[in-house]
């Protein structure tokens, strides 16, 4: 899969769950998705704290689960 084919959305981030997991919910949807922290929001120490707006990707297959790359 190309990395033309995601899907991005933004959120507000509801939950925080053990292994750097988050309950985000979706602008616009009025849902919640699970996300997680992408690679480099890892290795560079991003905190992702509660209420805080964050970038999404998501793969075409599954929209249940997202990619968080960006905080806003």
């Amino acid at each position: 899969m190309a990395k033309e084919e995601t899907i991005s959305m933004e959120g507000t981030v509801e939950e925080i769950m053990p292994a750097a997991m988050f309950r985000v919910r979706i602008d616009g949807v009025d849902t919640l998705v699970l996300g997680y922290l992408s690679g480099k929001m890892r290795t560079n120490n991003i905190k992702v704290l509660l209420g805080d707006r964050v970038e999404l990707e998501f793969s075409p297959y599954d929209l249940s689960r997202g990619r968080i790359t960006r905080r806003r």
